[in-house]
């Protein structure tokens, strides 16, 4: 009995280094795993404001890549990042048999636009809508508020991954 649990770990393990082998082997890369986006500009400008901590989490991770400077003065940026609305929701999405609710879907909406410094259009007006759905009990209120805040945290990380994924779709003019 020992002897055959001991096979099937050792099975499991050689599988495993098997498949690493060969995803490494192929030049499999997961996407944004080096941390490094190529710009197609050298500064921008972030309408966000000072208190915003989105604008904060995507002013870090543009420094974190060394190749864009953010500029404080539109007139000195190649590319202006015009926040067009910024919304955050929440709206119940199911209730118990008392008519309670049982469930939220809490929504980040971000709407923005990419301009050059001639005021040319890079990137429409572009929406992302993130949601995520969380539980909720009665007798949990305060670790339900956290687990909130958590959510709404990791949709704004996500929703800096995806402005810089498009960021760096920008075909120059």
């Amino acid at each position: 009995m020992i002897k055959s649990a001991s096979n099937k770990t050792l099975v499991r393990a050689l599988a495993a280094m098997l498949t690493a082998a060969v995803l490494a082997g192929c030049g499999f890369q997961l996407r944004g795993s080096d941390g490094q986006y190529n710009m197609p500009f050298q500064s921008i400008w972030l309408s966000f404001n000072e208190s915003s901590p989105l604008g904060t989490e995507l002013k870090r991770n543009l420094r974190a890549g060394d190749t864009v400077r953010i500029e404080t003065d539109a007139s000195k940026a190649q590319a202006l990042f015009d926040v067009i609305s910024e919304t955050r929701g929440k709206s119940i999405l199911s209730l118990n048999s008392l008519g309670r609710v049982r469930e939220y879907s809490l929504s980040y909406t971000l709407v923005f636009q990419v301009r050059d410094a001639n005021n040319r259009q890079l990137l429409a007006p572009t929406e992302i809508t993130l949601r995520r759905n969380i539980a909720f009990d009665e007798s949990q209120v305060l670790a339900k508020e956290s687990e909130e805040a958590l959510l709404y945290r990791d949709m704004q990380s996500d929703l800096v991954q995806q402005i810089l994924r498009r960021l760096t779709a920008i075909k120059p003019a």
